[in-house]
């Protein structure tokens, strides 16, 4: 540094905006505070506006992914059609309403599906990061293993906290994902189109007030759903309105190595091979929609793209075929503390860059083409592979947080420092 720079100006911060648009979590739409609606807090025979009633555009929602329809609810209330006088704000956002009987609600919904907002929507960006990929994929794996470890480690190393949205996500996580793979050792089961997934929703909360909560959604769609409009209109919001997108690609999607990676596991080639769709094609068809009509048909959304099964290249690094090292970097754990370690970043964003570009060239130039801001990773869901669907031993996921920690760094809440 030299003398004459002590003296120059420090860039200023952007001013802060007054609010935010929000991206509801459900079923991603974006819209602006003050287009919210709230549910009353309570009802009236007495008042047909106030009677309780079947709330369609929440139960549509809900049919969507095949839950039950829910009856006798409390009324949509509109703030346009309650005075400004008793509009209830702060610190600009539309928090609240006092209703005709001068009872106050607070539940604010999405204007579309009329699912319950969290607190912070408005005041604070709504970064919502997704995780996608093709069916066969292991996304529930991940999903399971990425939340848990971002609850038990990852949150301490970054002084937050990773919690459910609320407390019917946080018994479903449990029941149906944590408590099988962590506990019993059971893999977990593909997803079926007609069982389309609700959205997982977490939130990964700083203990630094002045950071916002971070909302990561998991939307598991099956491989059959790809080519179905309903899922991929609801697929094509999702991405769009992400702050960052977990985008996974299994090893055995790649045609180049698929065989060669089973008959070295010792496994029979099964119909099921079949099933799965190249990367690229994935890329064409869940991105293509929403990337045409983006600025130079490129999207700059921050892309981790993560390699699943990473124990599985065990094989390939042992014969020497050139794919990769024995000792390469992508079979020992990182764990990465306070920032994100650039230099072991760039090592593991080069050699699955290389590794892609080998076997699947395609797909790493439709992602070029597609896509201006990306990084690679190589990740494993439980540290070996099983056997006839069986874990063999403890789940020992290796940098399974790692492409979380690189979004963190690229939506500015955390730093990145080089070491040598």
């Amino acid at each position: 540094m030299g003398i004459f720079d002590l003296f120059k100006k420090k860039p200023q911060a952007a001013p802060k905006p007054l609010f935010y648009d929000i991206v509801c979590p459900y079923c991603f739409s974006k819209f602006a505070p003050d287009e919210v609606v709230f549910r009353a807090t309570h009802h009236r025979e007495d008042d047909e506006d106030y009677a309780l009633r079947e709330d369609e555009p929440l139960n549509r929602y809900r049919e969507r992914f095949g839950l039950d329809s829910v009856y006798d609810m409390e009324a949509i209330l509109y703030p346009r059609d309650i005075p400004e006088e008793h509009h209830i704000y702060s610190d600009h956002v539309l928090l609240g309403l006092n209703d005709r009987y001068g009872v106050t609600t607070r539940r604010r919904l999405c204007p579309k599906c009329h699912n319950e907002l969290p607190i912070t929507a408005g005041k604070v960006p709504s970064n919502i990061i997704s995780i996608i990929g093709a069916s066969q994929v292991g996304k529930s794996v991940y999903m399971t293993s990425l939340i848990h470890t971002l609850q038990h480690r990852t949150a301490d190393h970054f002084d937050a906290a990773c919690m459910p949205l609320n407390a019917e996500i946080s018994r479903k996580f449990r029941t149906m994902y944590e408590e099988p793979l962590f506990e019993r050792g059971d893999l977990l089961a593909s997803t079926q189109k007609e069982k389309m997934q609700e959205p997982f929703i977490f939130q990964f909360v700083f203990k630094d007030e002045t950071k916002p909560p971070l909302t990561l959604v998991f939307f598991d769609v099956a491989g059959e759903g790809m080519v179905d409009q309903d899922y991929l209109g609801l697929h094509g919001q999702h991405i769009k309105n992400s702050a960052g997108i977990l985008f996974m690609v299994d090893p055995l999607q790649i045609r180049s190595i698929r065989e060669k990676i089973r008959i070295n596991i010792g496994d029979n080639p099964g119909e099921w091979v079949s099933q799965y769709d190249e990367p690229r094609d994935v890329v064409l068809t869940m991105f293509g929609d929403f990337i045409a009509y983006e600025q130079n048909t490129k999207t700059d959304i921050p892309t981790a793209v993560v390699l699943t099964k990473s124990d599985m290249l065990h094989t390939l690094a042992d014969e020497g075929d050139d794919y990769l090292k024995p000792n390469s970097n992508i079979f020992n754990n990182m764990v990465h503390r306070k920032y994100l370690n650039l230099t072991e970043q760039a090592n593991i964003d080069g050699e699955v860059r290389r590794f892609i570009e080998k076997v699947d060239r395609p797909f790493k130039g439709t992602m070029d083409v597609y896509f201006t801001n990306t990084s690679y990773f190589a990740v494993s869901a439980l540290g070996s592979n099983p056997v006839h669907q069986k874990l063999q031993g403890v789940v020992n996921p290796i940098r399974v947080d790692e492409p979380f920690v690189w979004l963190l760094h690229k939506l500015n809440y955390i730093e990145g420092r080089e070491e040598h």
